[in-house]
């Protein structure tokens, strides 16, 4: 009995073995490479159109500032410009 309890355990490790090593396996086929470079592709490109809506936000903001300020008639001065004015530079 413990001898059949055995076998059932090591076909079922071999048989785990043998699936990892099969996926492994086909990540280094023609196909799987190619899979894996468009997933890396479509995260580079996801990460870009993040980064591109991030800078949009951060225009609008600055705008709205800059168009606030010229509504409330303040001469509107940009710090690095100030410092430069005043040879802080």
């Amino acid at each position: 009995m413990k001898r059949l309890l055995w076998l059932g355990v090591g076909l079922a490790v071999g048989a785990l073995v043998v699936r990892k090593l099969t996926r492994k396996a086909n990540e280094f086929t023609p196909s799987g490479i190619a899979t894996s470079l468009s997933q890396s592709a479509g995260g580079l490109v996801e990460s870009m159109r993040s980064f591109v809506d991030d800078v949009r936000d951060g225009m609008t903001e600055r705008e709205q500032q800059i168009q606030q300020a010229f509504a409330e008639g303040e001469l509107y001065e940009d710090d690095d410009e100030q410092d430069a004015r005043e040879g802080n530079r």
